[in-house]
């Protein structure tokens, strides 16, 4: 097994000892969770807790506009919440024991959106996307409570290419592992979004899409909710098994259940 030294300094009746410490040289997957416009870090909790039981270490955050800073709800950009996106992923590879090239990134709707943005910008070998959202480029420093919502769902409603998007072009240059999930019943994501984002897939190392039956959006059953989980996790123990093997040929199934998490808001 692998080995690190760190130089310590220890103090005793006013001496100093030189000392080595030898510890393994243990680095572990770091998985980044974010949440949907409207939601927080609490509807990732229980799935972080239950992926960080294999191994990793995940962190869950809330985007400006939510929780302790909802006052700027209406004023947030998806600039702003980019931007917290990088500085979340920043604050996860500082961690001494996360391995920065075995970094997951999973994210619900407005968070899967902008987590494909941020695979452009920062290394990410693994990527899940929940009902990804999907906006126009050219309003992108409009906040995002005053963006036209009927040209909004006019847009989701047509077919666009990688080269028409930001988030699809990083799509289709990321060279990973995918997992896209979409919900049977969504009414805030049509399908067609799906569509396009899975053909933007065409240099990724494998995509698992899965399809969850009877849900809606937010996945206010709790059987969705339970499905969604139970698919998150047997993929991601898929992904660091395999890592660990050095193969990447995912064939997720539906897992054990765990616990629940709030609805998101309508995107």
């Amino acid at each position: 097994m692998p080995t690190r030294d760190e130089s310590l300094d220890i103090e005793v009746d006013g001496q100093h000892l030189a000392a080595t410490l030898v510890s393994p040289a243990v680095f572990v997957p770091g998985v980044l969770f974010v949440h949907g416009w409207g939601g927080t870090q609490e509807q990732y909790l229980s799935r972080a807790r239950q992926i960080a039981a294999l191994g990793c270490i995940c962190l869950a955050f809330d985007l400006r506009g939510h929780a302790r800073h909802a006052s700027l709800y209406e004023s947030v950009s998806r600039e702003d919440s980019l931007r917290d996106v990088v500085a979340a992923y920043d604050r996860l590879v500082a961690h001494p024991m996360v391995d920065p090239t075995a970094i997951a990134v999973v994210g619900s709707s407005y968070g899967g959106y902008l987590g494909a943005i941020l695979a452009s910008l920062r290394p990410v070998r693994w990527l899940g996307l929940r009902s990804p959202a999907l906006y126009r480029d050219d309003d992108w420093a409009v906040p995002k409570q005053k963006l036209d919502r009927a040209r909004l769902s006019e847009y989701r409603r047509s077919r666009v290419t990688p080269a028409q998007n930001r988030a699809l072009g990083a799509c289709a240059q990321f060279q990973g592992d995918v997992l896209i999930v979409a919900s049977e019943h969504d009414t805030v994501i049509p399908h067609q979004v799906i569509d396009n984002y899975r053909a933007a897939f065409t240099r990724s190392r494998s995509m698992t899409y899965r399809l969850i039956e009877h849900a809606d959006h937010g996945l206010s059953d709790p059987k969705s909710q339970l499905a969604y989980t139970s698919l998150l996790a047997k993929w991601m123990t898929e992904m660091m098994l395999g890592a660990r093997v050095g193969e990447h040929s995912p064939e997720p199934e539906v897992a054990a259940p765990v616990s629940q998490e709030a609805a998101e808001r309508p995107e």
